[in-house]
């Protein structure tokens, strides 16, 4: 479908006098609205939205926004994104999401200075204690609303695979929300004791998790081929259910995430620790390339960037990928202590070479169909160099993680989780490979009480915690730690286990048909 075909052209909307859409990855659809694009979740063609026009902020932007709070940051950075909502809609969806009953930070995302050169970005202050509620907050109130603008009548079925936090984030942020429903497809054996905790005992109507009996790929992939089933979805449509999805794969989960990186540069504006248009280096743990991917759109909106530090523990696909052009997913899968990232699938990657490919639809159509047939591919010489210019990757291993928790806590006092270890000692590396010394932002995506075996491991050794359960253990470092215990890990063991499915990968579809009630 091209923009002169497109039924919801009259919906068009402009920031600063340009017109904002968005069209697929893949090349198939175009001309499509914020609303469109996020109550649809993922393209017709399998493909991903991204905006068609580049929103730019400028300098003087960027230093205003330092003396503005972390709400009015997000409506000002998503306003152009966001061309057909009104800017009360957008303040009213922001209003909702950023509460201090919801983040235990008058910040939200408070940035803590490490040492002269490195500050941490908190990213886990929200209910589930991890960075996915920075987007899963406000996804259920711009769902509703673009749901409202695209005459949608069905009920939204939120569909989720999860590698461990995405899910309870989902399950929190649209428990209870009218019109729709969240179906949470998680790996069986792949996810911690507490994260699991947090998905199979989550309140709510509207809510369903289900364990998948294989990796977070499997479950990725399942939920993919769910939402590419036409005729599954011809069966949901007459029974008044339409899909969408609160992964990143959705664009309206994404842009809320390109915030906080802008909003840490302001901080450290308002500090004094940089002057404007000084650049920073961003490092970010990542699996699925998301979260790395919003700082990415970031910097291409004028956020002034050095360079993105990806880092991943031992399943290292984006590692070699950036380093070789080569992406191979074709390789054994590593269960670690940093479980967020054990992917070999990074969805969010095709973005990027929409991006760098000059919007090229049929390449990045060619290279997923590869992918998807074959388990690799590799871009030519000039992505390659276009990708190389911004990004520098490394990986590390589980004892490099347990050591970096434990010097950073030694050192600092500063009390570190399992994925959060992995970005330092991948920083470390790079600092080692290129002396560059630039001012760094490493993002902290889970509080360490959430991976509370692994943290005290490397805080008191493992003899001192033999024989302990994950609970006592998140007695153990509150008390050894001095810190406090984040609510929405309390007394998790005590609640009510109320979802007990578990299922094979290939029975995912007729999962989802039994808890619909459709044949």
């Amino acid at each position: 479908m091209r923009r002169e075909d497109a039924p919801h052209v009259a919906r068009k909307a402009y920031f600063r006098g340009r017109e904002m859409f968005y069209r697929s990855t893949r090349g198939g659809i175009d001309g499509l609205t914020a609303s469109d694009t996020i109550t649809r979740g993922i393209a017709p063609d399998g493909g991903l939205f991204v905006p068609e026009s580049q929103v730019r902020l400028s300098l003087d932007e960027i230093e205003n926004m330092s003396a503005m709070n972390y709400a009015e940051r997000a409506v000002f950075i998503l306003k152009p994104f966001l061309g057909d909502f009104s800017e009360d809609e957008i303040r009213d969806c922001v209003n909702k999401a950023y509460t201090r009953e919801k983040f235990d930070s008058d910040r939200v995302v408070p940035l803590r200075k490490l040492n002269e050169n490195v500050s941490i970005l908190e990213l886990w202050h929200g209910p589930t204690c991890a960075f996915k509620d920075l987007a899963l907050q406000i996804l259920p109130h711009l769902l509703l609303k673009a749901a409202g603008k695209t005459g949608e009548s069905r009920e939204i079925v939120i569909l989720v695979a999860t590698s461990g936090d995405t899910g309870k984030a989902a399950l929190e942020g649209f428990k209870d929300v009218d019109g729709t429903k969240v179906i949470v497809f998680y790996p069986e054996d792949g996810v911690s004791r507490v994260q699991k905790l947090q998905m199979i005992t989550q309140e709510g109507s509207n809510v369903y998790t289900v364990g998948v009996k294989g990796n977070f790929d499997d479950a990725q992939n399942g939920a993919k081929e769910i939402f590419n089933d036409a005729a599954l979805r011809e069966v949901m449509d007459k029974k008044g259910y339409t899909f969408s999805s609160a992964n990143s794969i959705n664009w309206g989960r994404l842009v809320p995430q390109t915030v906080y990186y802008v909003s840490a540069y302001a901080d450290m504006l308002e500090s004094g620790e940089i002057k404007p248009g000084e650049k920073i280096n961003i490092v970010v743990p990542t699996g699925n390339f998301g979260n790395i991917l919003a700082a990415y759109y970031a910097a291409a909106m004028g956020l002034p960037v050095n360079r993105l530090i990806c880092a991943s523990n031992e399943n290292n696909v984006l590692t070699d990928f950036i380093n070789t052009g080569i992406y191979d997913r074709n390789r054994r899968f590593i269960k670690t202590l940093s479980p967020s990232m054990d992917i070999l699938i990074s969805s969010n990657l095709e973005r990027l070479l929409f991006e760098l490919t000059d919007h090229s639809g049929k390449k990045v159509a060619g290279w997923m169909a590869e992918l998807s047939a074959r388990g690799t591919y590799t871009v030519d010489k000039t992505t390659l160099k276009r990708i190389q210019k911004l990004f520098w990757a490394g990986f590390t291993n589980d004892d490099e993680t347990l050591k970096t928790i434990e010097c950073i806590y030694k050192e600092y006092g500063y009390l570190v989780d399992t994925h959060t270890a992995v970005a330092i000692d991948v920083y470390d590396r790079y600092v080692i490979s290129t002396g560059d010394m630039t001012k760094t932002v490493i993002a902290s995506t889970a509080s360490p009480f959430k991976f509370n075996e692994s943290v005290a491991k490397a805080v008191f050794g493992q003899e001192s915690i033999k024989g302990l359960g994950e609970f006592q253990l998140l007695d153990k470092l509150s008390k050894g730690c001095g810190l406090e215990i984040p609510p929405g890990l309390r007394d998790l063991d005590k609640k009510e286990i109320r979802h007990k499915l578990v299922c094979e990968r290939t029975q995912m579809k007729k999962a989802v048909m039994e808890i619909l009630g459709i044949q």
